[in-house]
């Protein structure tokens, strides 16, 4: 039954001073937030230096359109209907026997269906398009990486250069690159946000990932799964130069500098955090196989203070 307001049949009042409230502290919220946001644009995935990180951006933003589709109206509708409802409105139909609507159904299920449905593509295409595995085409053969994660340091290792380095990798622009990633200690993650895709790390395991850089410049990366005490001084840096500042690199690091044989690998996965950027003259043969197949034992990973004793970090399935 339909009834306009009156004295009979009181309106419910809309309390405009909250309305005013919300208002305002959304309004703060953005202005405080924005600047925090894009102060990290200039390094992060929304300021690409490669393929891969321009694919990923490009699905980021496909993805926020896509939702900004159903938030925005939203809002508005919200805003709106708060507007015609307030209590100085003598035209607002009170209907308080309103229970079902068809119309209003159709347009409450269907959007969100479309929502999903364009979402789902989007993923769909993405994760097989950038699948860390995928061979990116190119004309040029791609540099073989070594990705090794310590407690708390990367090793880099390029096996046809026969040189590695600690939390540096110097790559040389425009050439694809090959990364066989593994882990001497917990399970940890590798991340270039400029760069591309992250990827996981673990012990006994290898997985690959494919990169480019089509920029100069350096990029940061880090460790983006938590991995211990040290996990926050777990960084390094990825230096894209040209091939002949790349040969240059590799030619000053075999001239200088300690070999990477067992030894100094067992040395190595002592705990150490903060370790400032190192280089290795020379790789002992097979050695990153080695840690990949467990033939070299793993690092003692985080330990508790009091019993210095190894705790086991690795997420484990529910159930």
């Amino acid at each position: 039954m339909r009834g306009h307001s009156g004295p009979d049949r009181p309106r419910p009042q809309v309390p405009s001073d909250a309305i005013m409230a919300l208002w305002t502290l959304g309004r703060r919220a953005i202005i405080l937030t924005l600047p925090c946001v894009l102060s990290g644009c200039g390094i992060g995935v929304l300021a690409p230096r490669g393929p891969v990180a321009a694919d990923d951006r490009t699905i980021l933003l496909n993805a926020l359109a896509i939702m900004l589709a159903i938030v925005v109206p939203t809002l508005i509708a919200t805003l709106a209907v708060a507007w015609w409802f307030r209590a100085s409105n003598s035209r607002a139909v009170y209907r308080p026997r309103f229970t079902y609507s068809g119309r209003i159904e159709l347009v409450v299920w269907s959007i969100p269906t479309l929502v999903i449905l364009f979402l789902g593509g989007i993923i769909w295409i993405g994760s097989h398009d950038l699948d860390p595995k995928r061979v990116r085409p190119s004309n040029e053969k791609p540099l073989e990486i070594q990705v090794v994660s310590l407690d708390w340091k990367w090793l880099f290792i390029l096996p046809d250069q026969g040189v590695a380095s600690i939390n540096q990798l110097v790559i040389p622009a425009h050439t694809p690159l090959h990364l066989s990633l593994t882990s001497a200690s917990v399970m940890s993650a590798f991340f270039v946000p400029q760069l591309g895709s992250m990827i996981y790390t673990m012990n006994g395991m290898t997985t690959q990932l494919f990169l480019e850089a089509d920029h100069d410049g350096t990029f940061e990366g880090l460790a983006s799964h938590f991995s211990g005490d040290g996990f926050p001084g777990m960084r390094f840096q990825v230096r894209a130069v040209t091939r002949d500042a790349f040969d240059a690199w590799v030619a000053a690091a075999k001239a200088d500098g300690p070999a990477l044989d067992q030894a100094a690998y067992r040395t190595l996965t002592r705990q150490s955090s903060n370790v400032p950027p190192s280089t290795y003259r020379a790789v002992a043969d097979g050695l990153f196989e080695k840690v990949a197949s467990q033939e070299l034992p793993p690092g003692p990973g985080p330990q508790d203070a009091k019993s210095k004793t190894p705790v086991d970090i690795t997420p484990r399935p529910k159930g």
